[in-house]
């Protein structure tokens, strides 16, 4: 059975499209749903996708986005995009990606049946076909790939036992002299492609080992220094855009190929600071003896994070020049630009989710992307993205104060509940019709009220029932129902903790009042 992912904003086409196509193919896929792009890769990276539809205009993130990040972690998923007539331009830019149909709002039944069909014949023919590689090339490269990356992942792993698995993969070839290369690509996927092109038409009796880590990055082992020189030329030449090299010194033995690669990576970190658009190639060797001595200015990230909210806007902006005065960088070591990032997240950004939550779709964008600073091309891109997410978060935490002055949330809250009352009410809905963090709804609610939000709501509701108890003769379970207990039983227990009585004693005293008088 093929895993088939549909991504739409329409919950009604979502569902509708799952519908159609399992009572058509009902043994054929293992349907999954998905509202946007990020929550479609979120099902991709817990599961293998075979073939997924997706809409093109979507929020957080659209059609085209998804298509290319499915590209990158998901290469192997056929995709058939849903779109309207004026989509055709989207359309267009998604040739280069792996997409194989385009389905036409409105949806048309037997068309899409037919779309089905065919990618289900090109799927099978592409298995078949893939079925007849050598497999026991198939299964080393496999096997050399397992065994580096678990190396690199695991940075205190013994030397001897790092050896021995880059010799059970069949690396002895390397240990007269190697070098380990890190590439990275800045903001075009398509060089890793390239490079193993490049690679591929490499002698047989020169072979290089390559793979991508964890990270993302293309991983190359040869024991030709010039190799990086030469796929630098040809990545230029192919018009890639930026892209940077870090290489590690020279090593003999494989007990130091964990250190090899993080020389490799360490160099290739330091392409922050290399002028914008620029490619480089970067030996360990030209940044080995950078010292790691200056000190994050804490006290000046610790006022950004007191000044959020305030109108104090031009002194963020030069305490953030002062923290990335960009004509130090040339000497500032990786180490540094690393701890100045980590404090900036630990002290101002993540304190500040966490106080005041994640209400703004762009802002969640933002803070998601700087949280880690070797996201970007250059150290200038990442100063400008940190400064816009601080600055937006300023005038978020601003316009959420502004409002809690007077009390309008918590008064628009309480406003909600009188009315809802009867409904089946719970914090979650009524913070998010305020448009605040649970947790921050939370502590606002009960120093307004001086109560819990559950125990509010309950002497809402109680005093509710008592002004029926008192003027209808509706049955007690009845009066329950009407002021949103799911039952008589729960009706009276919580009457009962409330007023001290049952609801049928306090109705009868209330009557026997009313006669004497």
């Amino acid at each position: 059975m093929r895993t088939l992912l549909i991504v739409d904003d329409e919950k009604n086409i979502r569902t509708g499209l799952k519908a159609m196509i399992e009572r058509q193919y009902p043994e054929r896929y293992a349907v999954s749903l998905a509202a946007d792009g990020e929550e479609a890769l979120t099902v991709m990276r817990g599961t293998q996708i075979d073939l997924m539809i997706t809409d093109i205009r979507m929020p957080v993130m659209d059609g085209l986005a998804l298509i290319r990040h499915a590209a990158e972690q998901s290469p192997n998923t056929a995709i058939i995009i849903l779109s309207g007539h004026d989509d055709f331009q989207y359309a267009k830019e998604a040739i280069k990606y792996n997409v194989k149909e385009y389905l036409l709002k409105p949806i048309v039944r037997e068309e899409m049946y037919g779309i089905l069909d065919r990618v289900e014949e090109e799927l099978n023919r592409i298995e078949a076909a893939e079925s007849r590689l050598d497999e026991a090339d198939r299964i080393r490269e496999e096997l050399i790939a397992a065994q580096l990356n678990y190396i690199f992942v695991h940075p205190a792993i013994d030397p001897a036992e790092a050896a021995e698995r880059c010799r059970s993969a069949g690396l002895q070839g390397l240990e007269p002299g190697y070098y380990t290369g890190a590439l990275q690509f800045a903001g075009d996927r398509r060089q890793n492609v390239l490079a193993q092109e490049f690679i591929a038409r490499r002698p047989e009796d020169r072979p290089v080992f390559s793979l991508e880590d964890q990270d993302g990055y293309l991983i190359l082992l040869t024991g030709e220094p010039g190799l990086f020189e030469r796929l630098m030329q040809y990545l230029k030449d192919k018009s890639v855009s930026a892209h940077h090299i870090g290489f590690s010194r020279r090593k003999e033995r494989l007990e130091d190929i964990r250190d090899s690669y993080s020389e490799a990576r360490w160099a290739v970190g330091y392409s922050l600071l290399q002028p914008r658009g620029s490619s480089t190639l970067i030996p360990y060797e030209s940044v080995m003896g950078r010292e790691d001595t200056l000190q994050v200015p804490v006290e000046d990230i610790r006022k950004l994070a007191n000044m959020l909210g305030t109108d104090r806007e031009p002194e963020m902006k030069a305490i953030m020049v002062r923290l990335f005065d960009l004509k130090k960088t040339v000497d500032v070591s990786l180490g540094y630009l690393e701890r100045l990032s980590h404090t900036l997240n630990e002290l101002v950004f993540d304190d500040a989710f966490r106080r005041y939550g994640e209400e703004s779709v762009e802002i969640l964008r933002l803070y998601k992307q700087v949280g880690s600073i070797h996201r970007f091309s250059d150290i200038h891109e990442y100063f400008r993205q940190t400064e816009n997410l601080l600055l937006s978060l300023n005038d978020y935490v601003r316009t959420i104060r502004s409002a809690l002055a007077d009390n309008r949330e918590m008064k628009k809250a309480v406003a909600y509940i009188d009315a809802h009352y009867a409904s089946d009410l719970n914090m979650a809905t009524v913070s998010n019709h305020v448009s605040l963090n649970y947790s921050y709804f939370s502590e606002l609610f009960k120093e307004y009220t001086g109560q819990s939000f559950i125990s509010y709501v309950k002497g809402v509701r109680i005093a509710k029932a008592k002004e029926l108890l008192e003027r209808t003769d509706d049955k007690i379970f009845e009066i329950g129902q009407k002021v949103g207990f799911e039952n008589a039983k729960q009706f009276n227990r919580v009457f009962r903790e409330l007023e001290g009585i049952a609801a049928s004693e306090y109705r009868a005293k209330r009557q026997g009042a009313g006669h004497s008088g």
